[in-house]
């Protein structure tokens, strides 16, 4: 069970990290001081944002719910 909990928590971590880094900037931040506050207007519609966003939080609820299910695991055993 440990296993299984393991293999999700490194799935889910590294679907969350691409998931992120797709997401479109919506201020300056770091990106425009590295040269992307560029917008294109190849960028990609509202939808496709929504659903990235919709995506990540789901990513994000199932690596939490791994993460503390792998703490009380590994804490009982």
């Amino acid at each position: 069970m440990v296993l299984t909990l393991q293999i999700i928590l490194i799935v889910t971590s590294l679907m969350l990290i691409a998931l992120v880094l797709l997401q479109r900037s919506k201020g300056g931040g770091l990106t425009s001081l590295f040269g992307g506050g560029v917008q294109s207007s190849l960028s990609g519609s509202a939808a496709a944002d929504r659903n990235v966003a919709r995506y990540t939080v789901f990513v994000a609820l199932i690596w939490g719910i791994a993460v503390v299910g792998n703490g009380l695991l590994l804490a009982a055993g």
